[in-house]
């Protein structure tokens, strides 16, 4: 396991601080986008195939079982539940790194929270460490297809769940895709600072 460290609240230009590893002088920075806004826009595309398969799930039972499945007062409970289980998000990012690299998590003031390491990860490990919160909108959303129909207060706080779990690791999904693109096979990804390289 890695050492994972608690920061509490930071501001957003506090992160690079938290991503200074040892970075290898032979690493080359990728294209990515400039700032955390621009990037958030840039993976905006993302998001739209985690609608589309929220939207259908949930069409799908309310037409196959012929009424409503979701009460959209509970589901906001369930809104509320997977905001908070974003801390669970970060700390998926963060086990997949190796022993004895230092991992931190807190909160990027207002309301942001982050995982932050500077340590090379293989690009196949780099790719499950982006995408490994989305376990947290898959396990729901098969709970979500499976539970009883009628049973509108499960349904609809797993399905607010879901739907957070599922939505929110767009800009992660955004990062594989630059790796996949951008990466060589046989290389070795790292943060560094506001930064992404590949060794």
């Amino acid at each position: 396991m890695p050492n994972i460290k608690w920061i509490g609240f930071i501001n957003k230009n506090e992160i690079e601080k938290y991503q200074k590893g040892e970075l290898d002088s032979n690493a080359i920075k990728m294209k990515m986008p400039e700032t955390m806004n621009k990037m958030m826009i840039k993976a905006f595309p993302f998001v739209i195939p985690s609608l589309i398969i929220m939207f259908l799930a949930m069409y799908l039972k309310g037409h196959i079982n012929n009424h409503i499945v979701v009460y959209k007062p509970y589901m906001f409970i369930g809104l509320i539940i997977g905001f908070f289980l974003s801390i669970i998000h970060e700390l998926l990012h963060a086990i997949v790194y190796p022993q004895g690299v230092n991992t931190y998590i807190g909160i990027a003031k207002p309301v942001t929270f982050v995982a932050l390491a500077s340590y090379p990860l293989k690009k196949g490990r780099f790719i499950v460490m982006c995408l490994l919160p989305y376990i947290l909108g898959i396990v729901p959303l098969i709970i979500f297809l499976l539970s009883p129909a009628n049973n509108l207060l499960l349904n609809s706080i797993i399905y607010g769940i879901a739907f957070v779990g599922t939505v929110s690791p767009y800009p992660d999904a955004y990062n594989v895709y630059q790796v996949i693109r951008q990466v060589p096979k046989g290389k070795k990804v790292q943060f560094y600072g506001d930064d992404t390289y590949y060794i």
